[in-house]
């Protein structure tokens, strides 16, 4: 397992994160190798559906001596973050911020990125060693959130998952957000279950549009 703030590193150079959300095993293995594929590194398994374990054991053994940085995805509790660093995952999200995962997740050295909706539960993610929190739901707070709370917490790092498109990818950049995770944006491009080809269409347009976007 590499190092923690490589991992970090990796997750903020990126720019997105790829989120497997699924219930069919194949169909969530080959949703993550076509996003791979695509230009899109790293990739997190949500654990909502029964099978996520086994994506992610998969995708470890298939793609992580290619670069793949894998992580686990709504992670409520200590125990299912600690089954999916066993199972490979390099970080952990979450939908909220839990103090017993944060512990479990800076004993073994594994980045935590918690879901947070307040300043409040920002500080108190930061002060458990938190480096970088989700803006979740997205598509409640949106990126007037962000664009504020760097005001009192300029050095705060975060990304925003829920609602984030095409139409509004500028709009999170601007206001300051690190990166984004997409879901169904990559998986279900136009509204339809992806085949192998459209998936890995829709990664190469999200990483040409984020690197447009940065640049600018």
């Amino acid at each position: 397992m590499i190092h923690k703030y490589e991992v970090l590193r990796k997750i903020e150079n990126s720019g997105v994160v790829g989120i497997i959300r699924v219930d069919n095993i194949e169909y969530g293995i080959m949703a993550a190798e076509s996003i791979f594929e695509g230009g899109i590194p790293v990739i997190e398994v949500s654990m909502t559906h029964r099978g996520a374990i086994e994506i992610m054991a998969q995708m470890t053994s298939r793609l992580s001596s290619k670069g793949l940085l894998l992580g686990a995805g709504t992670v409520a509790d200590p125990e299912t973050a600690r089954a999916c660093i066993l199972a490979g995952a390099e970080f952990v999200f979450a939908h909220c911020f839990n103090e017993g995962v944060a512990r479990l997740c800076n004993r073994y050295g594994v980045p935590y990125i918690p879901g947070v909706g307040s300043v409040t539960e920002i500080m108190s993610a930061l002060e458990c060693g938190v480096d970088i929190v989700k803006v979740f739901p997205g598509d409640v707070l949106g990126p007037k959130f962000v664009k504020a709370v760097r005001g009192p917490l300029p050095d705060a790092k975060m990304l925003a998952v829920g609602g984030v498109s095409n139409d509004n990818l500028k709009e999170w950049f601007d206001a300051g957000a690190a990166g984004v995770g997409l879901g169904s944006a990559l998986t279900k491009p136009g509204g339809k279950t992806g085949t192998a080809e459209t998936i890995r269409e829709a990664a190469r347009d999200m990483v040409a549009r984020i690197a447009d976007i940065r640049k600018k």
